[in-house]
């Protein structure tokens, strides 16, 4: 569920395949025509297998757009360890915080139709909930929840990976973790991400609506973009409906990867639950940016950034905008979940990636090397 960190890279171009090619036609003489043509992976393929082969995870897969809307599915490693299944093409997998940018998506469109107000107090709509050592509802906004500015304690520490597997958790008691914890800095001093915010955005809505959560997901967004093979897992639910790879988890660096496949999402909830396809959230964040969803005014507020460090990187209402090597912004998101990480997002002229590996990586360096190859697929 939580995103992790935010980089970049780009790869060559097809002249200098082409030319490559010709200077060894003339350089060799004669050359075997099977060795002339057998293609080289490009660089998604190679980056894929970069991280199986070199970094040890298990098995990855991706989806590429390019800017006509063509879409091209990749694989690495193996899908099942103990079978030594292929990773199935973009097969369903969790897709852990990317989850909050359709719940901000849900919340935003309930403030374009006047039912929700940016910048009320949490208090206006879950009076007497939000409460604990300097943490106050009426002096944190819904904006503030959205972008991450509000200060409050996540509760994501408070639960460990092997329990997560194993219990439902109701988002109260995920608030209830939270609010055992001080305040992190007073709302709106600066950016902290909090899976705690966007259960609260969650209830707001549900608050708001009288319906639950997962309706209105589905009804809002999945159904309305034909998102065929994503959706929010319901109670009890701990299976993945449709072909995937299984997912792993180490408890320890170098330790053996244990099947976490199935577990139960809750303690995700509106900050992490959905399952969903690479292809399926490169459709989501192509809509999002295309005005598919949002109404204009609404759609700036969430493309309107604060920053995330000094990563170069920008968190506005549910989204990251992050910078390509080979100019210009992406916009996305990305989440962990026990078994899965994803990274990508989509470009203002129909560009989309997006990569899941099926194993949280315990080195950083490693989802750095992950988000390289989405700079790669969006800058070929």
């Amino acid at each position: 569920m939580r995103e992790q960190t935010w980089q970049k890279r780009s790869r060559r171009r097809t002249v200098s395949a082409v030319a490559a090619l010709a200077i060894g036609v003339v350089t060799a003489g004669v050359l075997a025509p099977s060795a002339a043509a057998a293609p080289r992976p490009d660089s998604v393929q190679r980056g894929l297998n970069a991280l199986v082969q070199s970094d040890g995870l298990p098995g990855a897969l991706a989806s590429v757009q390019d800017g006509t809307g063509r879409t091209r599915s990749y694989t690495a490693g193996v899908g099942d360890l103990a079978t030594g299944a292929k990773v199935p093409k973009d097969g369903q997998v969790r897709i852990g915080s990317n989850t909050k940018t359709f719940t901000a998506v849900v919340a935003l469109q309930l403030v374009g139709e006047g039912r929700i107000g940016l910048d009320e107090p949490v208090e206006t709509y879950l009076p007497g909930i939000v409460r604990g050592d300097g943490i106050d509802g009426g002096h944190i906004t819904v904006r503030e929840l959205l972008q991450h500015t509000s200060g409050l304690p996540d509760y994501e520490g408070d639960i460990e990976e092997s329990v997560m597997q194993q219990r439902y958790f109701e988002p109260r008691e995920l608030l209830d973790l939270a609010f055992r914890h001080k305040a992190d800095f007073p709302p709106g001093k600066r950016f902290g991400y909090s899976s705690t915010n966007y259960v609260l955005v969650g209830l707001i809505v549900q608050k708001v609506t009288g319906r639950p959560l997962a309706e209105e997901i589905d009804r809002r967004v999945i159904q309305r973009i034909g998102l065929r093979h994503t959706y929010f897992p319901a109670v009890g639910d701990r299976t993945i409906r449709e072909a995937h790879p299984k997912g792993y988890r180490q408890e320890k660096p170098g330790g053996p990867l244990i099947d976490t496949t199935e577990l139960d999402p809750s303690a995700g909830w509106a900050a992490g639950q959905l399952t969903s396809t690479d292809s399926d959230l490169n459709r989501f964040f192509s809509a999002l940016l295309a005005g598919d969803l949002l109404p204009p005014a609404q759609l700036a507020q969430m493309r309107t950034t604060v920053p995330i460090g000094d990563t170069g990187a920008g968190y506005g209402l549910g989204i990251i905008s992050r910078p390509l090597s080979c100019g210009g912004v992406y916009w996305g998101h990305g989440g962990d979940i026990p078994g899965y990480e994803s990274r990508g997002g989509a470009t203002d002229d129909g560009r989309a990636a997006d990569i899941t590996v099926t194993s949280i990586p315990a080195d950083g360096a490693v989802t750095r090397r992950l988000e390289s190859v989405v700079d790669a697929a969006l800058c070929r």
